[in-house]
């Protein structure tokens, strides 16, 4: 990357700056974590054709990318002027622009797992060296507040011009700590280093002193700092932590402790008693995984009833088809129930990531394949559309409709190179990286298998270490091989998902149902001899004794599959949506001239083809009848050959 190569020399001067050290902790759990486990993205190696290139371009061209972004708006120079190493006013435009350099050495950090590269290694000690110099000696770090309280960024107007704290609601100051947690401890597990987990924990040592009984009794404005707090508790074993996370959830929606923020901050009744989902939704999704950590951690049955509640009140009513959630552009929010416009859909990346990391902490706690039923959904569709196939344009929201002319993604119509408010870049940054870490879980001696891409894994079980190497072309085709080869042969048992699509279940919650009857063909086999096509909650369970040599194959019936939603989505009525495996198609201007005559008549026939040469590669399906012929292609892919019309949900009849 030249780049890193030139952001290294302008850093050179403060790659001597470090923090002080500290003991190194071990990694300790005082209280019952989750009882399934994921297997650690470092024993994990994909080698599949979709995500793999995915990942590849977020480190060939992402990461470097959006650094050249962040020097050219001041995110580092702000650091060095905090620390009095630079002269000048606060630079940027959000009160959280810290945050899109932590997010990328997150991100950078997962990269180094997969893909080790010693330039990007020391150009991360060089960003965390600049970071340290921004921190105040108590372990303050929000920079614009240390260079000028009195004088907010230039766009953010809704902070109050004081002191620390003051104005929590609005000014991100915790939001910053919770993403420089979560990227603080990734870098560590990833380089075993401890300078930015020193930052991280001198920071929310800080915290600790500050909030809580008899001290500040006011949460985050944003969401995310639990979350973040909770992973350094996990790391240190300091139940501080821990409790301080608790304390900032336990507090909201209660007027006695603060002014309460109200429903866009999910501040408007504690949130134990909250069961539909409102108001922000990125901070909603960081609240509920949040919410779902204490839960699984305190073994609490309020938060786990609330949890549950809010997670009916998302797939049952709020979710679209592509997995996206959060319809408004007003307020980045949730709408009523059913309220789920095409053309104005909001669907936030960062609410999408959000989402999936919500419903994998739900899967840990209780291992049900519903759960990863929205992940899967979410992942080809509503996440990976936010990234551009070359990997340097960006959806901040995801509609499902797109007339060519209303300017839904903040000021354009298609994906942007970069936002005032990047989060949405730098948090895909820092999510697709990890990915891997979403296929295998474990619980005692049984290993899950959540989501099919090529790849190798060595997993540890009770029994010994069993490598997995799976050979697929999904989502493009619905075989699966895997050679299961345990270091020792022994017992275990070994469960593969069904995905929902192959159970003719396009969402839990019936919000939509797939329009035919016909049942999706499905058969496993292990060693060639085939099994009982039944499932137990979603499951095929296996259990044997394994030997070096053996094999699972399982193959799906991908055919195209047309949807309808909920009568009471309005918009929606009379229309169908394309499905092929799990993946969501749409119409493109490009392909289809004449777009809004296109229809998807009951009668029509349809049919799949390869087209190796077209948006990266990928599948497209082609509709004929008496009256209509058109080509969808994936959901995800669109918006990647200029400005145009797009629909996902098509009439039924013109």
């Amino acid at each position: 990357m030249t780049y890193l190569r030139k952001l290294s020399l302008l850093v050179v001067a403060v790659l001597l700056l470090s923090c002080s050290g500290r003991e190194t902790t071990s990694e300790t759990q005082q209280h019952n974590d989750y009882p399934y486990q994921t297997v650690d993205i470092r024993s994990i190696r994909l080698t599949d054709n979709f995500w793999l290139p995915r990942i590849q371009t977020i480190q060939e061209k992402t990461i470097a990318y959006a650094l050249e972004k962040c020097r050219e708006e001041g995110r580092f120079d702000n650091f060095l002027i905090a620390g009095g190493q630079m002269e000048g006013n606060v630079r940027g435009y959000m009160p959280f622009d810290d945050t899109d350099v932590y997010k990328i050495i997150e991100g950078a950090s997962n990269s180094l797992i997969s893909a080790p590269n010693p330039e990007l290694d020391a150009l991360l000690d060089s960003l965390i060296a600049i970071i340290a110099v921004g921190q105040e000696e108590d372990g303050y770090l929000t920079t614009w507040r240390t260079i000028n309280p009195a004088k907010p960024p230039a766009r953010w107007v809704a902070v109050e011009k004081g002191t620390r704290w003051e104005s929590l609601g609005a000014s991100h100051e915790l939001y910053n700590s919770g993403h420089l947690f979560e990227a603080a401890a990734v870098h560590h597990l990833a380089t075993g280093k401890r300078n930015f987990l020193d930052i991280a924990l001198k920071n929310a040592d800080l915290l600790v002193k500050t909030f809580g009984p008899g001290k500040l009794t006011i949460p985050p404005g944003h969401q995310i700092v639990e979350t973040g707090l909770i992973k350094l508790y996990r790391i240190t074993g300091n139940e501080d932590y821990l409790k301080l996370a608790k304390y900032f959830l336990d507090i909201r929606g209660d007027s006695t402790t603060h002014k309460l923020y109200g429903p866009y901050s999910q501040d408007h009744i504690p949130v134990t008693q909250q069961r539909e989902v409102v108001g922000h939704a990125v901070r909603a999704v960081y609240m509920y995984a949040g919410m779902t950590d204490i839960a699984a951690l305190y073994h609490d049955t309020t938060y786990l009833n609330a949890v549950h509640a809010l997670w009916d009140n998302t797939v049952s009513k709020k979710m679209y088809i592509t997995g996206g959630i959060g319809s408004r552009h007003d307020g980045e929010s949730f709408g009523s129930d059913y309220e789920l416009p095409n053309l104005t859909a909001y669907n936030e990346t960062c609410a999408a990531i959000g989402n999936v990391w919500w419903n994998h902490r739900l899967f840990l706690l209780e291992g049900d394949v519903k759960y990863f039923d929205v992940i899967e959904r979410t992942l080809y569709n509503g996440l990976i559309s936010g990234l551009s196939l070359s990997g340097t344009e960006f959806f901040y929201p995801n509609a499902l409709e797109s007339d060519g002319v209303y300017k839904f993604n903040q000021g354009a119509c298609t994906r942007k190179s970069w936002f005032d408010c990047s989060c949405c870049p730098t948090n895909l940054i820092r999510f697709l990286p990890s990915l891997p870490g979403l296929i295998y879980a474990t619980r005692e001696d049984t290993l899950y298998v959540n989501l099919y891409a090529a790849s190798e894994a060595d997993i540890e079980m009770p029994g010994g270490k069993v490598r997995v190497t799976q050979t697929t072309d999904y989502p493009w085709d619905g075989r699966v091989s895997m050679a299961i080869n345990p270091e020792k042969e022994g017992e275990f048992t070994i469960r593969l998902r069904i995905p929902g699509w192959a159970r003719n279940e396009v969402l839990p919650g019936g919000l939509y149902q797939y329009a035919d009857n016909h049942s999706v063909d499905w058969s496993v086999s292990v060693n060639d001899e085939t099994l009982a096509t039944s499932t137990a909650d979603g499951y095929v369970t296996i259990r044997r004794v394994w030997r070096a040599g053996d094999s699972i194959t399982m193959n799906f019936d991908m055919r195209v599959r047309r949807v309808v939603a909920d009568d009471r989505v309005e918009e929606d009525r009379g229309k169908v949506a394309l499905e092929l495996g799990p993946l969501v198609y749409a119409v493109e201007q490009v392909d289809n001239p004449h777009i809004d005559k296109v229809a998807a008549p009951p009668d029509a026939s349809y049919a799949v083809a390869d087209r190796s040469e077209l948006l990266g590669g990928v599948k497209v399906i082609t509709a004929g009848s008496d009256t209509q012929n058109f080509v969808a292609i994936p959901y995800y892919a669109w918006s990647n050959r200029g400005i145009g019309k797009m629909k996902v949900w098509l009439p039924e009849a013109l």
